[in-house]
Formats: structure tokens, C-alpha cells, sequence
């Protein structure tokens, strides 16, 4: 079994602390929206799903000490709550999705008081956990059609169970695949400067026997050109409405690579993840991320310390790039401005 990534135990979340990895597998108790917010912006807990989940579970730390009858008070200590975990990472459209859901759950039950509310806001925080364990496991079935025999599959970042609750996006198909008894392997760029793919994807193919080979990002397109790659799956972080889509920085080189050496490259994501209130990929907010995590990545200075560094977390992969993306729903292919609102019309 995938490793939990978040968990609700014994009136705590317990993460599964991703910046230690992948020399150690340490488990954190949150009991504060501070603390979530903390584990959020530092990349405790990431990826769009489980910053979803875990921004769920913030809110209900940040209104659980609530005292008092008064539903209007709680209901704007709620809003407050709301702001301040949204406050922590701007990109991933999953975390506003998820506080977004929170409130319209409360909405739902004007006859409750505060300490009823608490209630529901932690059960659907909860649900959200099964849910998305269900939804990932969906895109895994779906996305394994794609996947033949001997296939060599190319990875960016980390979209895989520790992304998400416990099974994963992007390596969803790949983990089916392994299930079903293909002979596959998985080409893994290390994802600067954060190194994502080396820490944990690595890692987390490695813990369930997917053969894996790590390379560095600016090896992509050599191994492409060599006929080393049948396909590319990676996940998002949000797509808008007409599939531009936004994920970890070095996304959109592979696309470009893998569209000239005329390989396949999808995308896959929840539904929760697409944005029909986003029209294109021009009007996503990108997070511009500390500069020393170039200039002195994980504590060890590698540039002068007073380099101007930009450090964007995110690019849009336009897209004309993408084959199809892959969804608990089925795969959807372009035209995209017709199929996605075909496919959340229908959802």
C-alpha cells in the first residue's frame, strides 16, 4: 500500500513531513491553522490535492476553539479562517476549491449553531481523504489504457501518492500498469530547484518496485531524442478553462521536447483541479518563491549571495502541447474549450 500522506488521528492531522525525504520518513501532528499554514507554504505537505485536503483540515483547526452560540460571530471567524489558509499558496486551484467547499457545506445548514458546524466541517474535511482516494484510483483505470507493454514513461515533479491522499495523478496509471503485470519503467527528472522528483518521486516508485531511472532535468530532451520515451504523464496544479495548465516549473520544456520528438504528453489531474473560471493560462497567478532556495539550496550556498535570482514555482504548458488530460471521468481531448465543459457539465 502507498504510504498516507495526511491522516486525521486522535484529534491532530498527521502528515507525512515531505522535506525530510528521502532520508527520512517522519510523520508531523498538526493541531494549528498556523501550523497548516506553516506546512503548506514550506512544502510539507504539496501537490494540488493534498494541499486541498490539507487546507480542508486548516479551517477546522482555525474554528474548532470557536466559543459561543452565535452563528453570525462563527460564520466570521469562518470567513477569516477561510482567508488565511487561502493566503498560503496561490497557484494550486485545489486548495481554493477545497475552502470553497467548506464554506458552501456550512451554507448548507443554516439551522445548525457553532458546535454542529465544527462537526461538519471535519466530517467533510475527512470525506475529502476517501474521496480522493477514490478519484485517483479512477484516473489510475482510465489512465492505464494509454500504457502498453514495455512502455518507458517520463515524470516531472511529484504527482504521485504523496501528492495527493495516498495513491496519486500522474503515477496512478503507472501503478495500475505495475498491478496489471506490464513491464513498464519510469524515467524521473529530478525537478529543480526543489528536487521533487529526485526526493520523492524517486523515493515513492522505489518503495512500491516500479523500476526507476532519475535524470536530471536538463537530460529531458536527450533521452527523448534517443527513443527512450514512449510517453510523458505529469500532474497539475490547475488548468484552465480552455487546458492551458499550470505545474511545477520545468513542465513546460518537456512538453516542448516531447511535442518535437512527437511523443505523447498528458496530463493528469481531478476535475477538482480544472478551472472553468480561469479562461486561459495568461490569467493564472504564478508563486514566486524564495530566492535563496537557488542560491543556497537545501542550506548549501551554490551562487553568489547577492545574485538577483527569479525563482518562479510554476509555468503554463499551453494546451496545443497536451494529447489529452486524464480525469476520474475519462480522458479528455482537444478541442479543449468544448470537452471540458462538456466534461463538467456532466460530472
Amino acid at each position: 500500500m502507498p504510504v498516507p500522506t495526511i491522516q486525521w488521528k486522535e484529534n491532530h492531522v498527521r502528515i507525512l513531513d515531505q522535506t525530510k525525504l528521502p532520508l527520512e520518513k517522519t510523520f508531523l501532528k498538526i493541531g494549528t491553522k498556523e501550523e497548516m499554514w506553516e506546512a503548506i507554504k514550506m512544502l510539507k505537505v504539496r501537490g494540488a490535492p493534498a494541499i486541498g485536503i490539507a487546507a480542508a483540515f486548516g479551517v477546522y483547526l482555525g474554528v474548532r476553539d470557536f466559543r459561543g452560540n452565535d452563528r453570525e460571530e462563527f460564520v466570521l471567524r469562518l470567513n477569516e479562517v477561510c482567508s488565511y489558509v487561502e493566503s498560503s499558496r496561490p497557484t494550486a486551484v485545489n486548495l481554493f476549491w477545497a475552502v470553497s467547499r467548506v464554506k458552501k457545506t456550512v451554507e448548507k445548514h443554516p439551522e445548525l449553531g457553532p458546535e454542529e458546524l465544527k462537526d461538519v466541517i471535519l466530517r467533510e474535511a475527512i470525506e475529502m481523504i476517501d474521496e480522493d482516494n477514490r478519484v485517483c484510483r479512477s484516473i489510475g483505470e482510465h489512465g492505464v489504457a494509454l500504457i502498453e507493454d514495455g512502455f518507458s514513461i517520463l515524470t516531472h515533479c511529484n504527482a504521485g501518492g504523496l501528492a495527493t491522499a495516498m495513491y496519486g495523478t500522474a503515477l496512478s496509471p503507472i501503478y495500475k500498469a505495475v498491478e496489471l503485470g506490464l513491464h513498464i519503467h519510469v524515467y524521473v527528472d529530478e525537478t529543480r530547484p526543489l528536487l521533487q522528483g529526485s526526493r520523492i518521486t524517486a523515493w515513492e516508485l522505489l518503495e512500491a518496485d516500479v523500476p526507476t531511472i532519475l535524470i536530471t532535468d536538463n537530460m529531458a530532451a536527450f533521452v527523448m531524442q534517443q527513443h527512450l520515451v514512449n510517453m510523458v504523464i505529469v500532474g497539475a496544479d490547475r488548468i484552465a478553462a480552455n487546458g492551458d495548465t499550470a505545474n511545477k516549473i520545468g513542465t513546460l520544456g518537456v512538453a516542448v521536447c516531447a511535442q518535437e520528438f512527437d511523443i505523447p504528453f498528458y496530463i493528469a489531474a481531478p476535475l477538482s483541479t480544472i478551472d472553468v473560471y480561469t479562461p486561459s493560462g495568461a490569467e493564472i497567478p504564478i508563486e514566486q518563491r524564495n530566492p535563496d532556495e537557488i542560491r543556497r539550496g537545501f542550506g548549501k550556498q551554490t551562487a553568489p549571495s547577492h545574485v538577483q535570482v527569479y525563482n518562479p514555482a510554476f509555468d503554463v504548458t499551453p494546451a496545443r502541447y497536451i494529447a489529452g488530460i486524464i480525469t476520474e471521468k475519462g480522458i479528455v481531448r482537444p478541442p479543449y474549450s468544448e470537452n471540458i465543459g462538456h466534461m463538467m457539465s456532466t460530472a
